[in-house]
C-alpha cells in the first residue's frame, strides 16, 4: 500500500521526482554536476523573484534544522543582540540554537496557541536593544501562521535585521522579500517544494554574507564559505547529489503548477475540502479561521476518540497524519495537504475521514 503523508514533511512524492533522485550517479567534482547546481540554486531565487546580484540560494546537506543553525551562527555577527519570538516548538528552537553557538539573546514568550503579541514587541524593538529579530513564519506545532509582514515592517521602523524560519512556508506563503529588514530565510527541500530529505539551504542576502560572524563558530555550517564555493562552481564538502537530483525536478514541476500562488491555492483548496468533512463530523480547529498556513491545520481532539485511535484508523486505509507536540499532545493532532495528492487520493481520503470520524 502505497501511503499518503499527511503530516508536515517529508511529504508525499511524484513519481517524477522519485525517479530524478536515482536518475544518474554524479561525482560532486565534475562539471555536470555544477550545471544542476547551478540550476537549482537559480531556480530557488526565482520563486520569489530574488535578484541574484542581491540575494544567493546557499545549499547544505540535512535538514530544515540544519538550515536554520546556519542562518543563526553564520549572519549574525560577535555583537549580535538578538530578539527570538517564541509561540511554538520551532521558536523555542531558535532559542535552543543561539544558547548553544553563544548568541546574546532574548526570548518573547507566548503560549503555543497565542498569536505574536505586538503590544508587547513594538517596545521591545522601540528601545534599541535589539540588532536582530528571529521568528518562524509558519510555526507547524499549531499550524499558526505568524505575520510577517508585520514583523517587517516593525523592523524596518526600528532599524533591525529579521531572520525568518521559513522551512514551512518557503514555496506556499508570501514572504516580503521586498522588506529590507529580511535578512535571510531557511529552508528545506522536503515540504512545500515537494523534493526529497537531505537538502537544505538559505536565501540570504549577499550584503550579509559580508559581515557573517568573524571568526566562524562552525566549520560545517558556515554560510559564506558554501556561498563562496557555490559562486566559484564548486563545493566545500560532498553535499546530498541525489536530493538535489529531485530538488531540480521539483523546482520544474513548482514552476509548472503556477509557483507559490499556484501552490498556495492548491493547498488551500484541499485543507478546505478536509476541514469541510471534519466540521460536518464535529470536529473543531484548533485556530480561529484566518490564522493558519494553507500548509497545515490543526484540529481538537473529539471527546471519545484518542490520536491513536484517529492514526491508526487512517493509517489501515492508507493515510499517514501527524500527533501535535508536547503539552498539546493529549489535545489535538494535526493534518497537511502538502505533496503529491491526487484528486483519486483526496476522494479516498475524505471517505477515510468520514468513516473513522463517524465510527
Amino acid at each position: 500500500m502505497r501511503y499518503i503523508l499527511l503530516n508536515p514533511g517529508p511529504v508525499s512524492l511524484s513519481e517524477r521526482v522519485r525517479k530524478a533522485a536515482v536518475s544518474q550517479d554524479l561525482c560532486h567534482r565534475e562539471p555536470e554536476f555544477f550545471k544542476l547546481q547551478d540550476r537549482v540554486r537559480s531556480a530557488l531565487l526565482e520563486v520569489y523573484g530574488c535578484d541574484p546580484a542581491g540575494w544567493a540560494a546557499v545549499l547544505l546537506g540535512g535538514s530544515g534544522t540544519t538550515a536554520l543553525e546556519s542562518m543563526l551562527a553564520s549572519l549574525l555577527p560577535r555583537d549580535a543582540r538578538l530578539l527570538v519570538i517564541e509561540n511554538g516548538v520551532y521558536g523555542e528552537r531558535i532559542s535552543r540554537i543561539a544558547d548553544i553557538h553563544g548568541i546574546e539573546h532574548q526570548t518573547l514568550e507566548h503560549p503555543w496557541t497565542d498569536a505574536i503579541d505586538y503590544a508587547k514587541l513594538g517596545p521591545l524593538l522601540a528601545g534599541g536593544s535589539f540588532s536582530h529579530l528571529a521568528a518562524v513564519h509558519h510555526e507547524t506545532t499549531t499550524g499558526r501562521l505568524n505575520d510577517i509582514d508585520r514583523l517587517a515592517e516593525l523592523c524596518e521602523q526600528h532599524g533591525v535585521e529579521l531572520l525568518l524560519d521559513a522551512v514551512s512556508s518557503f514555496g506556499a506563503e508570501a514572504i516580503p522579500f521586498e522588506s529590507p529588514a529580511l535578512l535571510a530565510c531557511a529552508v528545506t527541500a522536503n515540504k512545500c517544494l515537494h523534493g526529497i530529505p537531505g537538502m537544505c539551504f538559505v536565501v540570504c542576502r549577499r550584503s550579509a554574507l559580508k559581515k557573517a560572524a568573524d571568526p566562524p563558530r562552525s566549520l560545517y555550517l558556515h554560510l559564506p564559505l558554501w556561498a563562496e564555493k557555490q559562486d566559484s562552481r564548486t563545493t566545500p564538502f560532498t553535499p546530498p547529489v541525489n536530493a538535489m537530483l529531485a530538488l531540480n525536478a521539483a523546482l520544474q514541476e513548482l514552476a509548472l503548477s503556477g509557483g507559490w500562488q499556484g501552490r498556495h491555492a492548491h493547498y488551500s483548496h484541499l485543507a478546505g475540502q478536509v476541514k469541510r468533512v471534519l466540521t460536518r463530523a464535529g470536529v473543531e480547529p484548533l485556530l480561529s479561521p484566518g490564522e493558519s498556513s494553507c500548509v497545515l491545520n490543526a484540529y481538537r481532539l473529539p471527546k471519545g476518540k484518542t490520536y491513536e485511535l484517529i492514526h491508526d484508523g487512517l493509517k489501515q486505509r492508507g493515510f499517514v497524519i501527524y500527533a501535535g507536540q508536547g503539552s498539546l499532545a493529549a489535545e489535538m493532532f494535526r493534518i497537511s495537504t502538502m505533496g503529491d495528492i491526487s484528486n483519486y487520493d483526496m476522494e479516498r481520503l475524505l471517505a477515510a475521514l468520514q468513516a473513522v470520524f463517524s465510527g
